[in-house]
């Protein structure tokens, strides 16, 4: 029915768990710190990530940022659904302390929080064989993700499922996250692909659905575990209160 198809990533083909709120967790960031003469208590270095995280996401440190530099397609403008990039997160805990710290501890930095605050991360059943099916048909397969390519681009390496897609759009690194327009626009235009070609498939009915129909495209809207709760009663062009992967399979041509 479709020549392309656009993923969301997490709650839709990917099922996670994350708890920032353990205190075990800002103590074992505290002693990584501590490491590179970052010294933090876990009660201050908690504190500290949030605020650096709500500076980040100012709505006036976002419009100088985006006027001081080009991002992506997102570039000198305000947006109305800005993305941060958590790394700049990770560094400021450094700077807080003095030291400088080199884009690789970052990155490390990074992944030792995900690794500490991921509870559990699997695929859901079905998904490998569905975007199988989808490469040999020779579908356009695509992941449009609200996510921070330090944790994502390596989780779906992790996962085996990078090498299904055509493209993949994280929004950390275009400064705008979905349901904003641009962002699905960024995908079309940078991929090729006319929007009456595609579906989107996504478990959150704001993002992913209300996001794509702007843009032009058919939807289809999967209720997962980690849905948000008011998405009882969603406008989609098809609309899947289960998570069964079959299911979407059967209703999508796949």
């Amino acid at each position: 029915m479709y020549q392309n198809f656009i993923f969301d990533l997490y709650g839709t083909l990917v099922d996670i768990c994350t708890r920032e709120d353990d205190p075990v967790v800002w103590e074992k960031m505290a002693l990584f710190y501590g490491y590179y003469d970052a010294q933090y208590t876990p009660e201050e270095l908690q504190e500290t990530y949030g605020r650096l995280v709500r500076r980040q996401k100012d709505p006036a440190l976002q419009s100088r940022r985006y006027e001081a530099e080009q991002v992506g397609d997102a570039k000198k403008s305000h947006e109305g659904y800005p993305e941060i990039r958590i790394e700049e997160v990770f560094e400021g805990l450094y700077r807080e302390k003095g030291t400088e710290a080199s884009k690789e501890l970052i990155l490390h930095t990074g992944q030792m929080f995900r690794a500490l605050t991921t509870e559990y991360i699997r695929l859901y059943p079905g998904v490998k064989e569905m975007l199988e099916r989808l490469r040999k048909k020779g579908s356009g397969v695509y992941l449009l993700s609200n996510a921070q390519k330090i944790f994502t681009e390596y989780e779906l390496h992790m996962l085996g499922i990078a090498r299904y897609f055509d493209s993949i759009l994280i929004s950390s690194e275009y400064g705008v996250k979905k349901p904003d327009i641009r962002f699905f626009e960024i995908l079309l235009r940078t991929c090729g692909v006319n929007p009456k070609t595609c579906v989107m498939i996504g478990n959150d009915a704001k993002c992913d659905i209300e996001g794509a129909k702007k843009a032009g495209m058919d939807t289809c809207y999967i209720h997962s575990n980690i849905s948000p709760s008011a998405d009882a009663d969603v406008d989609a062009t098809y609309v899947q209160m289960e998570m069964d992967i079959g299911k979407v399979c059967r209703m999508l041509g796949i």
